[in-house]
């Protein structure tokens, strides 16, 4: 199903409540050329009713905030979903419905949520990253490339902080930067990745791709790639310190999926990494 854009993006905002739901409104409403035209919450969040933009911190948009998600989808060009991966499966199916752009930076998305994401794609655009940002994005390429020069010489460690509410770990993006790793190294990432380590584990297995994560105060995000071998190590990092870098990708790639075809599409596509 296609859509006519006048100029004018609408843009629907899920879990408007939320740390990234206020972000991104906040960079919906400093966008020229961009609006947001509906915000939604799960029933009985106390912010229902009230004026997303007055909740993000900024002037009132005279968008309140609602619990009708299948409106969202037929009054928006395109929605930006950084919820959980349960809401982020129906969403898929709603987007697929009405032929809006879906932006997903949902992580721990699993097997079910999956499939039900590449059902959508099959429909309307798609972009699904582990990570909007620009600059993580870059470091997901950085990594296969290094990877891929690298030999086995050199262990893989992938180490992420984020603050104490996150619920999943590894990130997603660090999950991403491993699976980075292993296809340049051409392995299957779940048979060289460790998740933990913890009591007697042994000497560390040749190719192995380690991870590390940790949890406190009011981290955004970091994440660090370290090679190391005998005499030398290299690490390549990304430290966030404000969640409008992830809006800004979020919004950029909605942008650039307006007028495409159906297809699940990824942050590589939208920077032109592919």
């Amino acid at each position: 199903m296609g859509r006519h854009y006048d100029g004018i993006m609408k843009i629907g905002i899920p879990g408007a409540a939320g740390r990234m739901g206020q972000a991104l409104t906040r960079q919906v409403a400093a966008t020229e050329g961009c609006t947001v035209v509906a915000a939604t919450e799960v029933p009985d969040h106390p912010a229902l009713g009230r004026d997303c933009g007055v909740l993000a911190g900024i002037e009132p948009l005279g968008v309140t905030v609602s619990e009708e998600s299948p409106a969202m989808f037929r009054a928006a060009d395109a929605v930006l979903d950084f919820t959980l991966p349960g809401a982020t499966s129906g969403h898929a199916a709603l987007a697929a419905a009405e032929g809006t752009i879906l932006v997903v930076g949902t992580t721990g998305i699993g097997e079910a949520e999956q499939a039900a994401l590449d059902a959508a794609a099959a429909r309307t655009a798609v972009v699904q990253a582990p990570n909007m940002s620009l600059a993580v994005n870059l470091l997901f390429r950085l990594t296969e490339q290094v990877a891929g020069l690298l030999d086995d010489d050199y262990d893989i460690e992938i180490v992420e902080m984020h603050h104490r509410h996150k619920i999943d770990a590894p990130s997603g993006t660090a999950l991403g930067l491993g699976r980075a790793a292993a296809s340049a190294r051409g392995v299957p990432f779940d048979e060289v990745a460790a998740r933990g380590r913890d009591g007697v584990t042994g000497a560390r297995p040749r190719g192995e791709i380690g991870f590390a994560a940790l949890r406190g105060g009011d981290v955004i995000g970091e994440h660090s790639v370290i090679f190391a071998a005998d005499g030398e190590r290299l690490e390549l990092a990304v430290r966030s310190s404000n969640r409008q870098t992830y809006a800004r990708g979020a919004l950029q790639a909605a942008r650039w999926a307006e007028g495409r075809g159906p297809g699940l599409y990824t942050m590589a596509d939208v920077l032109g990494l592919t």
